[in-house]
């Protein structure tokens, strides 16, 4: 399980370091446009916009983004998106979850296909990896917020699954359903939390060399790099000297 944390926290040094980048504001404020029109507009009613919202101001996008993506949705914007899932492998066999939302079907598989195959992986059929992973509610907080031990004691109370910590983060997992509930109690007992969002999670995991690694991250930074793509999952499990080359 090791591996899960550590990959974790290398997203999330690189989510820091995008996190000026206009393209995420725009990637946050799309999901939170599509949210908005697939249920409530008000962030209080609909589970799916408020961690949408909550994630988005996470990453510091401003408020007037976020209210002009919910407004977006009122006038009719965001009927046009749809949300895709792509699975294949990556270099070294390992699995690669890509999950889209798009406006036009046919650019975003051939974009993503292509991708695949230029950086030593191949593209599947659905299903073809996701029996790998398992979907789960993801928080995860700074070790500043608490020991393992506190921070154990808070998420059983306030219904997840399971805790990973390292020496920079606190991981929480909760089943995919119960993350709007999960999340809501560990805000009120540890404040607000770094990211809250639904997750692919390994079931098994893949250890790769740093050769190997450096490859599947240029493949994962290329895909993410694309308007279309939201996010990107892999099962890569590496020791702690590959991650601390990375």
């Amino acid at each position: 399980m090791a591996g899960h944390s550590k990959w974790a926290n290398i997203q999330h040094r690189k989510g820091r370091q995008d996190a000026a980048r206009s393209k995420l504001f725009s990637k946050l404020s799309k999901e939170i446009t599509v949210a908005a029109k697939m249920g409530d507009p008000d962030p209080e009613k609909n589970p799916r916009l408020r961690l949408a919202v909550k994630e988005a101001k996470s990453q510091s996008v401003p408020k007037d983004v976020i209210d002009r993506a919910i407004k977006k949705s009122v006038a009719g914007d965001g009927d046009e998106y749809e949300e895709i899932r792509y699975e294949g492998y990556g270099p070294g066999g390992v699995a690669v979850i890509v999950e889209a939302m798009t406006d036009n079907r046919n650019r975003t598989a051939s974009t993503v296909r292509s991708t695949f195959s230029k950086h030593g992986g191949n593209l599947g059929e659905t299903g073809s990896v996701g029996f790998m992973f398992e979907r789960k509610g993801e928080i995860t907080y700074p070790t500043s917020v608490g020991d393992e031990d506190a921070v154990m004691e808070a998420a059983i109370e306030a219904g997840a699954e399971d805790v990973e910590s390292d020496e920079e983060l606190h991981v929480i997992y909760t089943a995919d359903t119960d993350l709007n509930d999960v999340s809501n109690a560990l805000e009120a007992a540890l404040g607000e939390s770094e990211h809250t969002k639904l997750v692919w999670k390994p079931t098994t995991t893949t250890e790769l060399d740093l050769e190997g690694a450096q490859k599947l991250m240029r493949l994962i930074e290329v895909l993410e790099d694309d308007d279309d793509v939201q996010r990107v999952t892999a099962n890569m499990e590496i020791s702690d000297e590959v991650a601390a080359e990375l």
